[in-house]
């Protein structure tokens, strides 16, 4: 498909056949985080302190069937949001998701993502998930979106990778053969797929790979459904991912899984390797990385607005006069085992967790450390508690 209305109306017909994401609606709040979807988590990882406003507009871009929409609201509690998507039917869900679970804070406009030009104002956050990689012109997309980033304002974004989803890739195109003048008749799809993984044998390739890291979720069809009889898809690699990254006209601030994308983990046994490896930048280390760890399934990542301005906590007494605060994205707390910002566990000593107790977003790091109560800390453990994402700085 090439012509952007015919592309727009299979894929809103996707989801009108089956709204997606499937998730249940609850009659209370979802369960968790997802500390990309919260501004001051989010805007913590990303700048290395806390925002300085909160009452901040939120769009979330080709919202589905609200999933995503009401975590924006009920994570943001000062946040205005507002949803889009091309599908009438997965709106209705969402509307009814966001009603149930009391998000209130939230409008839903039937709109495509090239016509967000009409929504009015700029937004602080834009979350779009999914979304891209089913455009026609996913340049034109991320472009439309970027005009409507406030200065300062961040941009979180998903993508497929096109290594970890070859599998995948091969049995779209198996299911579209097999379907022939039917393609576009997502239940038959749905039915052929199935029929097919049902009569190949259990050692092949593409089995295999289905069992090991979509089958659970695959038992639903709308799941199922979007991963192989999807009209339009676009799988990128880190080449064709800086391509549509630098047609945004936005900085790229990283990726959201950081810990990945770290190439001590594959070579760092070879540190003559490494000394060369060094001699890249930092786009064809990325290239390396996923070339000899092919799992990238898909890819994850803030984009900002200028001017954004980045905290450096490595002054002692620019470190000493910030106001600490506890990320709101952890779970456990108060303990001394607890779930970070992204659900790894970490292993607290004791004056680490009476740190924590402390950061309150109303003492100082040296009033904390002043006071006989805490344990004392060295300024380098609590660096290590801000590199965490532990806590939160605000400057003095």
């Amino acid at each position: 498909m090439s012509d952007s209305q015919t592309v727009s109306t299979a894929v809103a017909k996707l989801y009108d056949t089956y709204p997606f994401p499937p998730e249940p609606l609850l009659d209370e709040p979802p369960p968790g985080y997802n500390w990309r979807w919260n501004w001051l988590a989010a805007y913590n990882f990303c700048t290395g302190q806390k925002p300085q406003k909160q009452d901040i507009r939120i769009l979330d871009a080709g919202c589905g069937t609200g999933v995503g929409t009401e975590y924006l609201v009920h994570l943001n509690p000062h946040a205005s949001v507002v949803g889009i998507d091309l599908s009438a039917g997965a709106l209705d869900v969402a509307r009814e998701r966001c009603k149930r679970s009391g998000a209130n804070r939230v409008e839903f406009h039937h709109l495509s993502l090239y016509d967000v030009a009409q929504l009015s104002g700029e937004f602080d956050l834009i979350n779009c998930v999914g979304v891209l990689h089913h455009l026609d012109d996913p340049i034109r997309g991320i472009q439309v979106l970027a005009s409507k980033l406030a200065p300062g304002g961040l941009m979180h974004i998903f993508v497929y990778g096109e290594l970890g989803r070859w599998e995948i890739q091969l049995m779209q195109k198996a299911i579209a053969l097999i379907q022939g003048e039917k393609r576009g008749d997502y239940r038959d799809g749905v039915q052929v797929g199935r029929q097919i993984f049902a009569s190949l044998p259990e050692n092949n390739r593409i089995v295999k790979r289905e069992r090991e890291r979509w089958s659970l979720e695959n038992q639903r069809d709308e799941c199922f459904a979007d991963m192989y009889v999807h009209p339009q898809e676009i799988d990128y690699n880190i080449d064709t991912l800086f391509e549509l990254i630098d047609a945004s006209g936005l900085e790229f601030i990283g990726f959201s899984n950081p810990g990945f994308w770290q190439l001590e983990r594959l070579l760092g046994k070879a540190p003559e390797l490494m000394v060369r490896a060094g001699e890249l930048s930092d786009r064809q280390r990325y290239r390396l990385i996923e070339l000899l760890d092919p799992e990238v399934t898909h890819y994850e990542f803030f984009l900002g607005r200028l001017p954004i301005t980045k905290a450096d906590w490595s002054n002692d007494d620019a470190l000493m006069a910030a106001i600490a605060e506890r990320n709101p994205c952890i779970d456990g707390f108060p303990s001394q085992c607890v779930f970070n910002y992204d659900y790894q566990i970490v292993h607290l000593s004791e004056s680490e967790l009476k740190f924590l107790q402390a950061c309150e977003g109303k003492k100082t790091v040296a009033e904390i450390l002043r006071d006989d109560v805490v344990v004392q800390l060295e300024l380098k453990q609590v660096r290590s508690l801000v590199n965490q994402q532990l806590v939160m700085l605000t400057p003095s």
